[in-house]
């Protein structure tokens, strides 16, 4: 593992384990991407089928469930790890049994997980699906740096250390699984390639490829999404309170336009065919020569007039995410402060991986 990767535990995240045979069903009501991909797996090389690799894998999928009125609740990612029949049996002689039921795990805001585990048991009704917290079975880890976002020989690299859930075989990853039924795999960040790899993992492994001088705190991944203008979970996505397409969840690949009906699709759809988002995240810079603290909700103003142009959301050092006004943050000659601290200068940035037509002119 090349020394410009990074790879860190999520303590903010939790995991969720979903099983029967209607929790397709189940999740594709709620949520705002399609998950019918997770019912059946790509198929990989042959030559990657190991007993304990399967001989497919299935995407990780990001999605957000909201409110009846269309406003961000929680963001999720899922996984589906691999069923016995897509793996040799522990002889090698052939496929394990048909799988009874599937199983689904999702990596979830951990401040919100009990009310979370609520909502999905009240929608859930008679449908045969168990829902449980498997937080303390599973961690969720990030892998991410430099090379990771803009090589895709690393990306080979990683994948060729991992085992079990997918990827290509090396022989010391394989001695080291010590023969595991589930195995492990990193999944690139199905949001934006510069965020690297995740991955749920079993609380009690350290995941492939991960050192000692390699692990880092989650803060440092923290300040590396926040500058790539990324938000995540219901803190900073406020619960209730967000407009999906203005926290660019379309452009993070967590919605889907053409699945079929979901809660809150309708004010969703509406503002995506309307065409024009007037307000959207992105991040900020705070030029603070007298060391003033910026704090999440701080309103961000024009220098001269006044006039607000949008709020801080997220703030991590000097840098930040805000909700602004398009018009404000790249369209005004004045500079942009902190209201009542008028010594903050704040500078906007549009991320690299924008579409060119959120923002057409600039």
């Amino acid at each position: 593992m090349s020394s410009s990767w990074m790879a860190c535990l999520l303590k903010s995240r939790s995991v969720i384990r979903f099983r029967g045979p209607e929790t397709i069903k189940l999740l594709q009501g709620l949520v705002t991407n399609d998950l019918r991909s997770l019912e059946n797996a790509e198929p990989v090389p042959k030559h990657d089928f190991t007993p304990n690799m399967p001989d497919g894998v299935t995407p990780l999928i990001y999605a957000a469930m909201l409110n009846p009125k269309g406003r961000f609740l929680y963001d999720l990612f899922f996984y589906r790890p691999p069923q016995p029949n897509e793996k040799l049996n522990r002889t090698g002689s052939g496929p394990g049994p048909e799988p009874s039921e599937i199983e689904i795990y999702a990596d979830v805001d951990k401040d919100v997980i009990d009310v979370l585990l609520s909502t999905l048991k009240r929608y859930r009704l008679r449908l045969k699906v168990d829902i449980e917290d498997a937080t303390g079975d599973f961690s969720c880890w990030q892998c991410f740096g430099e090379e990771l976002s803009k090589s895709s020989a690393s990306l080979q690299n990683l994948k060729s250390g991992s085992v079990g859930w997918g990827g290509t075989v090396d022989d010391i990853a394989v001695s080291s699984s010590g023969g595991s039924s589930l195995g492990w795999d990193w999944s690139r960040d199905p949001r934006l390639a510069c965020l690297g790899f995740r991955g749920i993992f079993p609380s009690n492994e350290i995941p492939p490829l991960v050192e000692a001088d390699q692990e880092t705190d989650e803060r440092n991944f923290l300040l590396w999404r926040v500058q790539k203008g990324v938000a995540e979970g219901s803190t900073e996505i406020p619960e209730g309170e967000a407009v999906p397409l203005e926290y660019n969840l379309a452009g993070l690949n967590a919605i889907s336009f053409d699945k079929g009906c979901y809660v809150g699709q309708e004010l969703v759809a509406r503002t995506h065919h309307r065409g024009e988002i007037r307000k959207r995240l992105l991040p900020l810079q705070f030029d603070n020569q007298k060391n003033e603290q910026v704090t999440p909700g701080s309103e961000v103003v024009t220098a001269e007039s006044q006039k607000k142009a949008g709020i801080v959301t997220t703030v991590v050092g000097s840098h930040g995410l805000g909700v602004l006004r398009l018009d404000e943050a790249f369209r005004t000659s004045e500079p942009l402060v902190i209201k009542d601290q008028e010594n903050v200068q704040v500078k906007t940035f549009k991320p690299k991986w924008w579409p060119s037509e959120w923002l057409p002119d600039h």
